[in-house]
């Protein structure tokens, strides 16, 4: 155990004035990086840890952790405002912010989504400080065989989401996971779908396929309703009434179980490796849409689901770092930033971590909280702003937002071919849309498909290709019946939505 003498010791260290300020600026950073689409807080922490070099241990990584959480509160705001997600998390976002945003409401809405942020991310944190041990065997515990059976209960899951035609639903997860096969084989290594384009051979880059289908596919789509004419990003409605632009009380603490839900979740798939922040928005908002008296209201601008989702894939930062701290294995992208950061200053985290580096431990503690706080703050101030910018004319808008995902995504994907990959999966995601094809299935089809496909293999290879030997892990069974009782739960709420 440490010493509470360390703990106080690393609290203190938080709070230093230095450390304050660097929370602060990695805030900011995070929330412009991640209100501009095609940026995102992963390629500004990607860009800013050669620089962390010079910096006390403590400090930088508390900047890359306010980088990391200031950008999933400012991924939303393009999302409810443009219906332009900023990151891939804030895609479940958009499917209730940007209605309520059309409604006349959009402070409302961006108010929610930071409120229900915040609060998930407090969540995921406290479970980190008290019981990231626990977790971090649980977590352990979970081969191949469990993998596989988690990604079946998550696929089942995608029946909540199929909207109006099951048909259209399962064509478009099939894409989804058909794209997702480009690369090389899991088991064999051996290229595929590839059509001699070796920039192709570790699958097609995910900020072009996200950046394109979800942003570039939106703004095509609103430049072509124009029709030549000049009009804002969004046209808002000023209904008049105050209660419009903000959240009160009694609208928060309504949604209190479906941010406990969403928190639950988020800090759970943050918890195990690979799964990811995008796959627990989407889980908690099809949750919440189930178990909703009203589920036709979603989609129209409920604030269950701004909630739901944000509350989900914020809390996923905090436990993201349970396997890291404990078991030294990054549960993400960003994680795995992180842990670039902590070998970087000469520290390798794993079992013994907090017993050699104890206050530097409780140190980064302390400063995801205060990041947690100054996220708030921030956002309230920021929120106006961006919410002031869309009244801007469209056309500079969204001529904006095209160049800085072309910046980006080429960043990101380390050349042109990622922009020409984002420029077909656009075409792509326009034609989708306009036929009535879900893009959120076939985004979170294809986001899950390589991690299905490696624990299908893995477990295949395990037990020979006998497939009773999965009767031997009960997490296993158990992640089994519940995808059977979920997949046939959506599937009766959605022809009961239908008559």
């Amino acid at each position: 155990m440490v010493d509470f003498s360390t703990i106080l010791a690393g609290f203190g260290d938080a709070f230093s004035l230095i450390n304050l300020l660097f929370v602060i600026c990695g805030v900011i950073l995070g929330q412009f990086v991640g209100a501009v689409p095609g940026i995102g807080p992963i390629m500004a922490m990607a860009i800013a840890i050669p620089f962390t070099f010079a910096l006390d241990p403590l400090v930088a990584i508390s900047f890359l952790v306010g980088v990391n959480k200031g950008g999933l509160v400012g991924g939303a705001v393009p999302a409810v405002l443009m219906n332009t997600p900023g990151t891939p998390d804030a895609a479940a976002t958009a499917m209730d912010g940007y209605p309520l945003a059309k409604k006349g409401k959009p402070l409302k809405a961006t108010k929610m989504a930071l409120f229900s942020s915040v609060t998930g991310d407090t969540f995921s944190d406290i479970v980190l400080i008290t019981v990231s041990a626990p977790l971090a065997v649980l977590a352990l515990r979970m081969g191949p065989i469990e993998i596989a059976a988690l990604m079946i209960f998550a696929f089942s899951v995608l029946a909540g989401l199929i909207g109006n035609s099951l048909t259209k639903g399962i064509i478009a997860a099939a894409l989804g996971l058909l794209v997702a096969s480009v690369g090389t084989d899991p088991e064999h290594y051996t290229p595929r779908l590839i059509f001699g384009y070796w920039d192709l051979f570790d699958g097609l880059p995910l900020p072009s396929v996200a950046i394109g289908m979800l942003a570039i596919s939106e703004i095509l789509r609103r430049m072509s309703d124009a029709h030549g004419s000049v009009r804002s990003a969004i046209i808002m409605e000023d209904t008049g009434n105050p209660d419009d632009r903000r959240v009160t009380w009694a609208e928060y603490w309504s949604c209190r179980y479906t941010m406990l839900r969403g928190a639950t979740i988020g800090t759970i798939f943050g918890a195990l490796p690979g799964i990811g922040s995008t796959a627990a928005a989407f889980m908690s908002y099809a949750f919440t849409k189930a178990r909703s008296k009203d589920p036709q209201s979603f989609g129209k601008g409920n604030l269950h689901g701004i909630a739901a989702a944000e509350s989900a894939n914020s809390a996923v930062v905090g436990s993201n770092l349970i396997p890291l701290l404990t078991l030294g294995i990054p549960g993400s992208v960003s994680a795995a930033l992180i842990i670039s950061a902590f070998m970087i200053h000469g520290m390798q985290p794993g079992p013994l971590l907090f017993e050699n580096q104890g206050r530097l431990v409780y140190g980064l503690f302390g400063a995801m909280i205060m990041a947690n706080f100054i996220n708030l703050w921030i956002g309230q101030v920021g929120l106006r702003l961006w919410v002031k910018v869309v009244s801007a004319p469209e056309s500079i808008i969204f001529s904006s937002a095209v160049l800085l995902c072309f910046v980006g995504v080429s960043m990101a994907t380390n050349g042109l071919f990622g922009v020409a990959i984002m420029l077909i999966f656009a075409v792509i995601g326009y034609l989708m849309s306009s036929f009535g094809y879900p893009l959120v299935i076939f985004i979170i089809a294809f986001f899950l498909g390589p991690r299905f496909e490696k624990s299908i293999a893995q477990s295949l290879a395990l037990t020979n290709g006998d497939l009773t030997q999965v009767l031997k892990s009960p997490v296993a069974v158990a992640l089994l019946l519940l995808s059977v009782v979920s997949f046939v739960w959506f599937l009766a709420r959605s022809r009961e939505a239908e008559l």
